[in-house]
C-alpha cells in the first residue's frame, strides 16, 4: 500500500476517532461524581448504558450498511454522535446525560459498524489484510489518546470537554468524506430483516444486562430473544446474519477464541489503573501514559499484523505474546519499575493488535464481500461480549484472591497484589486457551 493511498483513509480514521476517543471518560469520572454529587457505584451506569446500546445494535447496523450502504450510513453515524456528544457535554443533570449516552451509544454503532467495511471498500481485495491493519492501528491509537489527553481536557474545562472536544473532529470527517460513495452492489438491493433485528437488539441488550448484574430474569428473556432471532434467521432468505457460517470449520471457534482474548485483554483497562494509582503510587500523567502502553501495542501490532497479510499463524503469534505479557503483569509487585510496567503493557497489545487483525482479516475473508458491514460488526461484538463478561467475571475473581489473602492476615495492599496477580493470572492464562482454538482456516 502506497504512502498516498494511506491518506485514503485519513477521513475515515478521523471520523472513527470519536468512538475509541470514549477512553478519556474513564479519567473523568471522578468529575462527573462530584458534579452530580453521584455515590460511586452510580457511574457504572454511564458506561452501561453507553455499550448495551452499540453492543445489541451492531450487526443490524452492519447489515443496514450492507444494504443501503457503509458509506452512507458512516455520515449518519457522524451526524448522530456530534448532536449526541454536543447534548453529553450539557446535560444539567445525571438522568439527561444517561439519555444523551443512549444516543451516543446508537452513533457508535452506526460509524463502528460500517468502519472496517469502509476501509476495505477503498482497496483492491488483495489489499484487505493491509487495509485493516491500517485502520486497526487508526482505532488504537485513538484509543490510546484518551488516557493521554483526558487528564489534560478535564483539568483545563471540567468533564464536558472530554464529550464536546470531539464535536468539532465529527463534523470535520463529515465534510471530508461529502463525496464519498460506496461502490454499487451487483444484483437488486436485497432485503432488511426488522422482526430480526429487534430480537437481536432486545436479546444482546439483555445478555449484556445479564451478564453485569448476573440476574436470572434478564438471562430468561435473552434466552427467548435470542432463540427467536436463531429461529428467525433459519426462516428468511436474508438474516441479519447467517447462521450457517458457524457450521463452517473453525469458524465458531476462532470467534470463541476471540471473545476470550478480548476477555483477557480488558484486565489492563479494568484492574491495571488501580494498581498504577494505589501501588505504583504514578501522578496521572504518568499514569495516562502506562496505561496508553497497551493501546499503543495494539497500534503496532495492528499495523504489522497488515503487512503480514493476517491469516493463522499471525493470530497465532498474537495470542501467545498477548498471554505471555498478561502473564508478567501478574508479578509486578510495589518496587517494579514504570518501565517495565510499560514494557508488559506494551506486549500484551502488541499481540493483542496481531491476533485482533488476523481475526477480523479470517472472519472478513470468510464472509461474502456483500456483507462486509455485519462481518466487521460480528468482531466488534465479541470484543463487546469480552469486555462485559471480564467486567463481571475478573472483578469476582480479583475480590476472592483480594479476600483470600485478607483472611489469611495480609495487609491491604499484600491483598491488593494477591488479588490483582490472580486476575491477571486468568488473564494470561485465556489466549494460551484460545490457541487451542484458533483454526488454519475458516473456509
Amino acid at each position: 500500500m502506497r504512502e498516498r493511498s494511506l491518506l485514503r483513509l485519513a477521513p475515515l480514521a478521523l471520523g472513527t476517532l470519536v468512538v475509541p476517543f470514549d477512553s478519556a471518560l474513564n479519567v473523568a469520572f471522578p468529575a462527573v461524581t462530584v458534579a452530580f454529587a453521584l455515590p460511586l457505584p452510580a457511574i457504572q451506569w454511564l458506561i452501561i448504558a453507553y455499550v448495551l446500546t452499540y453492543g445489541s445494535l451492531m450487526l443490524a447496523v452492519g447489515r443496514i450498511g450492507d444494504i443501503w450502504g457503509h458509506a452512507r450510513v458512516f455520515r449518519w453515524g457522524l451526524i448522530t454522535s456530534a448532536v449526541a456528544l454536543l447534548l453529553c457535554s450539557l446535560a444539567p443533570s445525571y438522568p439527561l446525560l444517561l439519555a444523551a449516552r443512549v444516543l451516543q451509544g446508537i452513533s457508535a454503532a452506526l460509524v463502528i459498524g460500517c468502519g472496517a467495511a469502509l476501509a476495505t471498500s477503498l482497496y483492491p481485495e488483495a489489499m484487505r489484510a493491509r487495509a485493516l491493519g491500517a485502520y486497526a492501528a487508526s482505532f488504537a491509537a485513538s484509543a490510546a489518546l484518551g488516557p493521554l489527553l483526558g487528564g489534560v481536557l478535564v483539568e483545563l474545562w471540567d468533564w464536558p470537554a472530554v464529550f464536546w472536544i470531539r464535536v468539532p473532529v465529527a463534523l470535520l470527517s463529515l465534510w471530508l468524506m461529502r463525496h464519498h460513495v460506496t461502490p454499487p452492489r451487483d444484483g437488486p438491493r436485497e432485503s432488511f430483516d426488522g422482526p430480526g433485528a429487534v430480537l437481536l437488539a432486545l436479546g444482546m441488550a439483555s445478555l449484556l444486562l445479564a451478564i453485569n448484574r448476573a440476574s436470572l430474569p434478564l438471562f430468561l428473556l435473552a434466552g427467548l430473544a435470542l432463540g427467536g432471532f436463531i429461529w428467525r434467521s433459519l426462516s428468511v432468505t436474508r438474516p441479519i446474519l447467517d447462521l450457517r457460517l458457524f457450521r463452517r470449520p473453525g469458524f465458531a471457534r476462532l470467534n470463541l477464541a476471540s471473545l476470550l482474548i478480548n476477555l483477557a485483554g480488558f484486565a489492563v483497562m479494568l484492574l491495571a489503573p488501580f494498581y498504577l494509582a494505589r501501588i505504583a503510587a504514578l501522578p496521572p500523567a504518568w499514569l495516562g501514559l502506562v496505561l496508553a502502553g497497551g493501546h499503543g501495542g495494539a497500534m503496532l501490532g495492528s499495523a504489522l499484523g497488515g503487512r503480514l497479510g493476517g491469516g493463522a499463524r499471525v493470530a497465532w503469534v498474537g495470542a501467545l505474546l498477548a498471554g505471555m505479557g498478561l502473564l508478567s503483569v501478574a508479578f509486578w509487585s510495589s518496587g517494579t519499575p514504570p518501565a517495565l510496567l510499560l514494557a508488559c503493557l506494551l506486549l500484551q497489545g502488541f499481540g493483542i493488535g496481531l491476533f485482533t487483525l488476523a481475526y477480523t482479516d479470517m472472519v472478513t475473508a470468510t464472509m461474502r464481500r456483500e456483507d462486509r458491514g455485519v462481518a466487521g460488526s460480528l468482531t466488534l461484538l465479541m470484543r463487546t461480549l469480552g469486555v462485559v463478561l471480564a467486567a463481571s467475571l475478573l472483578t469476582l475473581v480479583f475480590g476472592a484472591g483480594e479476600s483470600r489473602a485478607l483472611a489469611a492476615g495480609a495487609a491491604p495492599e499484600g491483598a491488593f497484589l494477591a488479588g490483582f496477580a490472580w486476575g491477571f493470572g486468568l488473564a494470561g492464562i485465556l489466549p494460551l486457551l484460545a490457541l487451542l482454538l484458533i483454526p488454519r482456516k475458516t473456509a
